[in-house]
């Protein structure tokens, strides 16, 4: 097989186009394509009107060793690679050494148990949430009643702050295992639609992650893994040598364990709080903060689109802009969420934050993003590791009363912060956040450079995509979990800097940004435990 990347096609050509258009590509007749797999789909959309689709196909030649010897120095034609994921380590027979413990069981906590469990090892997974189906439950408490539950919420539970989201399914760290290929399988295992495997975009949703994350609980248990819910974890013990010992718990009780996976997620505060108390090496690290913008959909289609808006292959319309702004900072948009609505993502009582998330359908009608401003440690908050965590509670406070200490969310039409005034009443642009928007000045609840920036890059993110700086385009504030505030630094082995058998992992960490990264550092870190494990 040969792997064919960049070959273009209208966007609606005849099921049939695809293999006279690799025998023109490869230069061979079309009987020598005996088949074809794709294994990926984007679209080229930089002539709106004339919007191409784009594929990367494995083919099956009658000979094609000539054909690669030919074509030798095209990139776009190469052997198809071998993405088959191979278990480096397995649990020797009778193993019954202690169990490893995994604290978190978001995408990276899944799959750090997952991949334990699949090479013998049993892992204790525990989380201080609850089960997917009633932690939905709380959520919709504070969407719907304003009640929140600091253990059961966006960021806390089974399946982590992803499950309410995009469930977007591509990054851009390097990977050249194509383990980001394993993820993708798994998922489509556990009940994901197999277009995740060849999209070049692919998103699940919500509701499909919830019923996705409980099958492979079910495999994790089938494998000999358990599960401990409403589980906090108070403190570590550590012996002379610093080496894990073991865990403290929220009831007083003691766990054994002298393998940790930390995959706690970006906003375990009172997690990073015992560590940093405890001495493992933490360092602040740069994030972003800012608002969730959001247009009608069919603005942000038709901009992409034009008069392709609504073709079955397209789907809803993304984007992603970027400025650098006179006054040194950064503005972009950050996990675009077409069709989606912007969600509470709070996870601490009188603060506000939000968030956004799509179902699989991206078929509700705003279209949102994060609109942030980069910050960093050394210009923003240098005042220790924890800085950081203390800066995203100031704004987030200040969110909270702006909004009128009801988990309203403040929120300001487009014209109005462009031209320097409260807004008090809302357009045609009707905001998605529950349990409500309040009207108001967003200066109240952000940096004076965030707005700043803010009136620098609107107008130029307006020329690039029309109506995007509409004076009735609504801003809620606040989001300032873009990424966690902290990393807790690790060597080439995985492990804790200061601290041997501790494995910070996935995004909480700093060593990832979303569904698949932090699944795929899941994964190293499970393999990085099992090879200690079997050294001994």
């Amino acid at each position: 097989m040969l792997r064919l990347s960049g070959l273009y096609l209208p966007l609606d050509h005849p099921a049939d186009a695809l293999i006279p258009a690799i025998a023109r590509r490869l230069g061979v007749a079309e009987a020598d394509v005996r088949g074809f797999t794709v294994f990926k789909r984007g679209n080229d959309a930089r002539r709106r009107n004339a919007i191409q689709l784009v594929y990367t196909v494995d083919v099956d030649l009658a000979d094609e060793a000539p054909v690669l010897t030919r074509l030798a120095g095209d990139k776009d034609v190469r052997p198809t690679p071998d993405m088959r994921y191979r278990q480096p380590y397995h649990a020797p027979e009778g193993w019954r050494g202690l169990r490893p413990v995994v604290i978190g069981a978001g995408p990276c906590g899944l799959f750090a148990g997952l991949i334990l469990a699949q090479m013998g090892f049993r892992p204790i997974i525990i989380d201080r949430g609850k089960i997917v189906r009633e932690r939905t439950k709380d959520t919709w408490g504070l969407w719907r009643r304003s009640e929140l539950n600091p253990d059961s919420n966006v960021q806390f539970g089974e399946g982590g702050a992803g499950t309410f989201s995009d469930g977007k399914l591509y990054c851009r760290v390097k990977d050249p295992r194509f383990l980001g290929r394993k993820v993708l399988e798994e998922f489509v295992k556990a009940g994901a639609p197999d277009d995740i495997l060849w999209q070049a975009h692919p998103h699940i949703g919500t509701f499909r992650l919830v019923t996705m994350v409980e099958s492979m609980r079910r495999t994790i248990e089938e494998l000999g893994g358990e599960y401990r819910w409403q589980t906090r974890v108070d403190g570590v013990e550590l012996d002379a040598q610093r080496k894990m010992r073991g865990l403290h718990l929220h009831d007083g009780s003691f766990m054994e364990a002298d393998h940790v996976v930390l995959a706690v997620g970006h906003s375990a505060r009172p997690t990073f709080e015992m560590l940093h108390r405890m001495g493992v090496h933490l360092e602040a690290k740069p994030f972003s903060i800012g608002v969730r913008i959001e247009h009608p959909q069919s603005w942000i289609d038709q901009a992409r689109f034009g008069n392709c808006a609504k073709h079955p292959d397209l789907g809803a319309a993304a984007y992603a802009l970027s400025h650098h702004c006179a006054n040194g900072r950064t503005v972009y948009s950050f996990c675009m969420c077409p069709g989606g609505r912007v969600v509470a993502a709070t996870s601490e009582e009188g603060r506000v934050v939000t968030n956004g998330m799509s179902q699989y359908s991206r078929a509700e009608f705003n279209a949102n993003s994060g609109l942030v401003v980069a910050i960093d440690p050394a210009r923003d908050y240098p005042d220790g590791p924890l800085a950081g965590i203390e800066l995203q509670r100031k704004w987030e406070d200040a969110a909270f009363i702006a909004g009128g200490a009801n988990y309203h969310a403040p929120g300001q039409l487009v014209g109005d912060l462009l031209a320097g005034r409260p807004s008090t009443a809302l357009g045609q642009v009707i905001p998605s956040y529950k349990p409500g928007v309040t009207p108001t000045d967003l200066a109240a609840c952000l940096p004076g450079f965030v707005i700043e920036a803010f009136r620098e890059a609107l107008p130029v993110f307006g020329r690039q995509i029309a109506r995007y700086d509409h004076p009735e385009a609504v801003m809620t504030g606040v989001e300032t979990r873009t990424s966690s505030p902290i990393r807790i630094t690790r060597g080439a082995d995985f492990q804790s800097l200061n601290t041997p058998q501790l494995f910070p992992a996935g995004e909480g960490a700093g060593y990832a940004g979303g569904i698949l990264s932090a699944a795929i550092d899941g994964i190293k870190v499970a393999e990085a435990v099992a090879k200690s494990m079997v050294a001994g």
